[in-house]
């Protein structure tokens, strides 16, 4: 088994899913306000509790998954950020890719949470995974989380239907140093 870093920000804290966190955890995608995005109706208790065994159980086969956030001061979970393969059923497939994912409490909205434990995240993978391509995909009615991933640097490269809900799929364009000192952009491979 994968152990699953710790990582700890200004504000928050990315851990681990403990068992006692599922009760906030049915809380969150019970919220309309979470899940407008995510699929567009609230998660029964049995769909939510299929998700929370699917975010910790990524860390065992891929050495990745969802973190657990936590407000670094109060201890209060705020939501979820990390990365997985889920094998969806969309084209182009995303399979075999680190798909980059967040979704928080929207108590924890309109402060700069979401990019500052998708940052976090992120820099993790880059060092961990340098060469897994990062992608994720977004309900193109979400702005907030576009501008999220455009903030890390992540590019629309498609636009599809999924689940009956059109959706942008990005893929995240990192800098580099070239040998002249350069930076350069390309798309993780």
């Amino acid at each position: 088994m994968n152990s699953v870093p710790i990582i700890e920000t200004d504000r928050l804290v990315l851990r681990p899913y403990r068992r006692d966190d599922f009760s906030s955890y049915a809380a969150l995608f019970a919220d309309v306000d979470v899940t407008r995005f995510v699929g567009g109706v609230p998660f029964t208790r049995e769909q939510s509790w299929t998700r929370f065994l699917r975010q910790v159980g990524m860390w065992h086969y891929f050495g990745f998954g969802f973190f657990a956030i936590q407000d670094r001061q109060t201890g209060v979970f705020l939501g979820e950020a990390g990365f997985h393969d889920v094998h969806r059923a969309i084209t182009p497939s995303l399979e075999g890719t680190m798909e980059t994912g967040w979704a928080l409490s929207p108590k924890a909205h309109g402060q700069g949470l979401a990019t500052e434990a998708v940052s976090a995240a992120l820099k993790w993978a880059d060092h961990q995974f340098p060469t897994l391509r990062k992608t994720c995909i977004i309900d193109v009615g979400n702005q907030a989380s576009i501008r999220v991933a455009e903030k890390h640097g992540f590019k629309e490269f498609w636009r599809t239907t999924y689940h009956s809900n059109h959706v942008i799929m990005f893929e995240r364009h990192l800098k580099t140093v070239t040998a002249t000192g350069k930076m350069r952009a390309h798309a993780e491979t």
